[in-house]
């Protein structure tokens, strides 16, 4: 997962306008609405049944999830409350920053990850992951820039904008390591997305480094200012984190069977559709337990 000032400005070039989001939230609405499932159902661990999970989000990362006002909103979000639906749990999001959220679901604070995780090897060592979506790491910049994008060893130079604890964070500490002596990169990271952008806005880093559909969306809202530099690198799977445990993985496999509940219905494609990220749908074979990619 990937993510300038409070003002309104910072608030466009984030992709989180209150009045965008919202109004997206109104058509086609009842076509993104889950609808209870039996078998699904029956797949609930009983620890899990007649109680609210709490559900850990880092609501800075439009479109996938962000706030309209006091309301989260994104295609994650409605995603999850279909599956909710299709399985009759009840869960609560809440608004964590991504640096905590693996840590609250080891303590049992949180139930449940819903935040544009990228599957990975080292992740699944903590929780279990559905894969549910895919993405690739993307680069955008100021329109001005003269920046080129060709792959990570192309950030050496350069001052690049991360979120903290994100795969990109990893990528981009890593390749600095790798970079010649007079060319330098500076790895600035952030605890929420909103701050790596302040920082490319602002004219601190060069570039922000996060999510492919996120960087496009930072970019189509900024009317502008920002452009997209090179191609997606890295595509991996994202997937829905719950705990390690016999409970949490049986919680796992039902949200898996939900998730292809939707597909065949046709509620996850429209839920996809819906926000612009179609382009990242996977298919029902490709709904699986922990597909880490590395």
């Amino acid at each position: 997962m990937l993510r300038i000032s409070r003002v309104r400005q910072a608030l466009v070039v984030t992709g989180i306008t209150s009045l965008m989001l919202a109004s997206t939230l109104v058509a086609g609405a009842s076509t993104m609405s889950g609808k209870f499932n039996a078998a699904d159902a029956k797949l609930v661990p009983a620890a899990y049944k007649g109680t609210t999970l709490q559900v850990a989000t880092d609501a800075t990362y439009a479109p996938d999830e962000s706030m309209s006002g006091t309301t989260m909103v994104g295609f994650d979000i409605d995603l999850l409350k279909a599956v909710a639906t299709t399985l009759n749990i009840k869960i609560h999001e809440n608004s964590v920053t991504f640096a905590n959220i693996l840590a609250g679901i080891d303590s049992g604070k949180y139930q449940i990850g819903n935040s544009s995780f990228t599957d990975e090897k080292i992740r699944e060592k903590q929780v279990n992951f559905v894969d549910y979506f895919q993405a690739g790491e993307g680069i955008y910049a100021k329109s001005s820039t003269k920046v080129t994008f060709t792959g990570l060893m192309s950030l050496c130079g350069l001052n690049v904008a991360v979120e903290n604890s994100t795969s990109e964070q990893s990528d981009a500490v890593a390749t600095a390591k790798k970079c010649p002596a007079n060319k330098k990169l500076t790895v600035s990271s952030f605890p929420t997305q909103t701050e790596a952008n302040l920082a490319v806005s602002s004219g601190h880093s060069t570039v922000g480094f996060l999510d492919s559909q996120v960087a496009d969306y930072v970019v189509l809202q900024s009317h502008g200012a920002f452009k997209s530099v090179g191609s997606a690198i890295e595509v991996a799977p994202y997937g829905i984190a719950t705990p390690k445990t016999s409970a949490g993985k049986a919680l796992a496999k039902a949200i898996q069977a939900a998730v292809k509940t939707l597909i065949a219905s046709g509620t996850y494609g429209a839920i996809l559709k819906h926000y612009s990220v179609s382009a990242g749908a996977l298919t029902s074979n490709q709904i699986i337990l922990n597909g880490a990619l590395s």
